[in-house]
């Protein structure tokens, strides 16, 4: 059986779990703490994943978010790992839910900007996974420089493996 879309975002869910599983034993300083990467925390790059998948998420479903949703994030490191892998999972079931011509669909949103765009569901949810499998090593990388070596594999062929 052909990998699908469907099969890469229970990969995206399932290397978010990853990460969070990662995540859960590491200091909350080590988390939040500024560093060089392309947003200056741990956290604050997964707020950035877990707020494009929300935002992806919203104009596949006919609406157009004004505003990130991590602009007024105040919560704990359990609040940020829960929405984080929970951004994906609804994504996951979203999509789920849909009939088969739906991935095929197009739609039409504004961005942030408030600039009109026109895409298929199908080119978005490859976009949305690239996107978070880009950040996720991001994640890892800023794990590594603050000495956390204990980390999971996030790779899309240890997920084939594991679940065939």
């Amino acid at each position: 059986m052909a990998y699908s879309i469907i099969d890469h975002l229970r990969y995206n869910a399932w290397a978010n779990t990853r990460i969070a599983d990662v995540l859960t034993p590491v200091d909350d300083a080590i988390i939040f703490e500024e560093r060089k990467s392309s947003f200056p925390s741990i956290a604050k790059t997964l707020l950035h994943i877990w707020d494009a998948e929300f935002i992806w998420s919203k104009r596949m479903q006919g609406e157009s978010p004004t505003a990130q949703r991590s602009a007024n994030f105040t919560g704990d490191k359990t609040e940020l790992l829960n929405g984080f892998v929970n951004s994906s999972r609804e994504l996951l079931l979203f999509i789920e839910s849909k009939a088969p011509e739906f991935l095929a669909r197009r739609y039409n949103y504004t961005n942030l900007k408030g600039e009109p765009f026109t895409d298929s569901v199908e080119d978005t949810l490859f976009h949305v996974v690239n996107h978070g499998t880009y950040h996720r090593g991001q994640v890892i990388t800023m794990l590594r420089a603050a000495d956390v070596t204990k980390v999971l594999s996030t790779d899309l062929i240890h997920y084939i493996r594991s679940n065939r």
